[in-house]
């Protein structure tokens, strides 16, 4: 089976390669396609493109699907943060992501290490772990609602930090109704579901995003999963994907 990713990540925001060497090594892999998906801009994020630099991936995009075009297909496409604006049109897909939560106007980070979400627990909700679960998933649930994703990233990413349940029980009642509340709402939509490696490629994880429950919830309701490495380092393009092969999955975003 020839695997493709579509959450690529360059250094045009915070990934360690160019657009063309993961195209090589794409193609060195043997993948039919290739999509790329830039952080969009958020002035909060420091690891976002700015306007300027989301202009110049398109272009580099665009101009490496020319070169390429006769060994590979690629996709131009944007991670887009639920807090961040862009221009459609500019873009093949969209993937629909929450990094950040809000409180009284702030927006708090929820994955920029262990200690910046305690401080972010801490400091906007008072230390009430399931209140910051809530935002989040609330938030998640409307992706598809305030951006018209095509994918939803990474869905349970409040548990990035948190392998064994050692900042808070995911089994809680209060952690299960958000997260469900959540999944229901984007089962309504018509947006995929990536099956997300990226924490396991960078040491945070075992497993990839989605948990197993709400995998499986998602795929009892007859919906589309893909995967996804949300690759930040080409020497992880297709990290994880050949165990989860037997997962039904759509092999393509197009």
């Amino acid at each position: 089976m020839m695997f493709s990713n579509y959450h690529t990540h360059t250094t045009y925001c915070d990934g360690a390669d160019t657009p063309e060497e993961l195209v090589l090594e794409a193609i060195r892999l043997g993948c039919p396609e290739i999509g790329f998906s830039g952080h969009s801009h958020l002035r909060e994020d420091t690891c976002s493109m700015s306007e300027v630099e989301t202009l110049a991936y398109c272009r580099e995009v665009t101009r490496l699907k020319e070169k390429y075009r006769d060994r590979i297909t690629l996709r131009l496409g944007i991670e887009q943060d639920i807090f961040s604006t862009i221009d459609r049109s500019l873009f093949d897909y969209v993937i629909g992501a929450v990094h950040f939560v809000e409180k009284d106007g702030a927006l708090f980070a929820v994955d920029d290490g262990k200690e910046t979400l305690l401080r972010t627990v801490n400091t906007a909700f008072g230390g009430d772990f399931y209140a910051c679960v809530e935002a989040y998933y609330e938030l998640v649930g409307s992706l598809y609602e305030r951006t018209g994703c095509d994918v939803i990233a990474h869905f349970d990413l409040i548990t990035k930090y948190n392998e064994g349940d050692v900042l808070f029980d995911t089994a809680h009642p209060r952690y299960l109704a958000a997260a469900g509340r959540a999944l229901e709402r984007l089962m309504a939509s018509p947006v995929l579901l990536e099956v997300n490696t990226g924490a396991m490629a960078r040491g945070y994880r075992t497993a990839p995003y989605p948990a197993p429950r709400f995998l499986q919830r998602w795929l009892d309701a007859g919906k589309e999963l893909i995967f996804s490495s949300d690759c930040h380092d080409r020497r992880f393009l297709l990290h994880g994907f050949e165990a989860l092969k037997e997962i039904p999955h759509r092999e393509t975003l197009c």
